[in-house]
């Protein structure tokens, strides 16, 4: 597939991975872009936006941009002004728009955060407090953030391990991952890590 920047989560990672989409004039999205990297004709292929500069056949020129999601969801078209970009690179030229990009996709998860099955106000509010306090804690002792930080792992391996059970018991994977709001490979990779089995089984 080549090279291609993303956008993640802490929470959501792949599942909802995002980044800078090309659409071509035809409302299509192009195949991987052609870099060569020798006179020879070797390269490799990359689906990163500003490739899609229209130099070569093997490197279309890029209609539109737009933000997209790993999970399906897609943001606005942002139409190139090539008469405006000129003879600039394209990285430099349409930086402005896929940084609109990267903030509608930022719009995006706060969405997907809102979607993901509710935490107890006071819990939430809890773990906001043990994350402040390490980080406080970090300024008059490392160690004691780290040990502290270790305890907090701890606690949610112990306490996750029935819980990965019953939702494997209880719920399909697809409202497991609904509930999440994460892709299903991830769920079952969620699922597995905290009920120490394999993803695979």
């Amino acid at each position: 597939m080549g090279e291609w920047e993303t956008w993640t989560t802490d929470e959501f990672g792949a599942s909802h991975e995002g980044s800078v989409g090309v659409l071509l004039a035809d409302g299509t999205v192009p195949e991987p872009a052609y870099l060569m990297l020798t006179e020879h004709g070797a390269g490799r292929t990359t689906r990163l936006w500003h490739a899609y500069d229209g130099s070569s056949g093997l490197r279309p020129r890029a209609h539109a941009l737009r933000a997209v999601c790993s999970c399906g969801w897609s943001g606005p078209a942002y139409p190139l002004d090539w008469d405006s970009i000129g003879e600039r690179r394209l990285g430099e030229a349409a930086l402005d728009v896929a940084e609109t990009c990267e903030q509608e996709w930022d719009g995006h998860t706060v969405e997907v955060e809102k979607a993901a099955v509710a935490l107890p106000e006071e819990l939430a509010e809890l773990l906001g407090r043990l994350a402040d306090g390490i980080e406080e804690l970090v300024k008059d002792s490392p160690l004691a953030a780290l040990r502290a930080a270790r305890l907090l792992e701890v606690t949610a391996e112990r306490t996750a391990y029935w819980a990965a059970h019953d939702a494997r018991r209880d719920l399909s994977l697809a409202d497991t991952a609904t509930g999440l709001c994460l892709s299903e490979d991830g769920a079952r990779e969620l699922l597995a890590r905290f009920g120490r089995w394999s993803p695979y089984s």
